[in-house]
């Protein structure tokens, strides 16, 4: 027969081993990155150049096998990759309007604003062209323009993809908003391959090993 003193030590025991047990075992958040393909929606604007952010994100969520959800400001998707969260949003509001999708989904995300990298097109860069900046001017363009005053800081991260020419006078509303000519969709899967690298690494490896692997190809 069990005495009461030993009674109670094994009792004591057991409720000892199972608040152990059930305790569960903490898990280390991913680190999350907001990765935002700038574009207008609408079959119209399909394929032009000023919807290169959203090409590039696409190409990004296929070859990782990520499917696209509609939800609040944003067509979303989401990439793991090496203990990194790499939160794929296309906005839905419209070039001029993209900031306030980015803003949303940064608070909702709770993404700090280093963790934040834009894809855009550049109109001042040759064709192809890839440039990693952390901070800078929206340099005439609208969504840039509209998610500096959302955030209220140009010092977010942005991978411009330049789509220039070389006239001097030309009609730059209708250049962006017209679809890629023929010499540039021979080499846009390239390019585009090249820019979905840069985003992974700059979750990955940081926005300065980026910069100097990615920045001029």
């Amino acid at each position: 027969m069990i005495s009461k003193p030993h009674a109670f030590f094994i009792l004591d025991l057991m409720f000892s081993f199972k608040r152990f047990f059930s305790k569960k075992t903490p898990v280390l958040a991913m680190k999350k990155f907001l990765i935002v393909g700038l574009g207008n929606i609408g079959e119209e604007y399909e394929n032009t150049r000023h919807n290169v952010g959203f090409n590039i994100l696409n190409r990004l969520a296929e070859k990782n096998d990520c499917l696209w959800e509609s939800k609040k400001l944003a067509e979303y998707t989401l990439l793991k990759k090496k203990g990194r969260q790499f939160i794929l949003i296309k906005p839905t509001t419209f070039m001029n309007r993209s900031g306030k999708a980015v803003r949303y989904w940064a608070l909702q995300e709770k993404i700090p604003l280093e963790n934040i990298l834009i894809l855009t097109d550049e109109i001042h860069l040759p064709f192809g062209t890839i440039r990693m900046k952390g901070k800078g001017s929206p340099a005439g363009h609208n969504g840039l323009k509209d998610i500096e005053s959302q955030l209220n800081t140009p010092n977010y991260a942005r991978l411009r993809f330049g789509i220039g020419q070389e006239q001097k006078a030309f009609d730059q509303v209708k250049f962006v908003l017209d679809r890629w000519d023929a010499s540039e969709e021979k080499l846009l899967h390239k390019c585009i391959e090249q820019c979905t690298e840069a985003i992974l690494s700059f979750g990955l490896e940081g926005l300065s090993t980026a910069m100097n692997r990615y920045n001029g190809k």
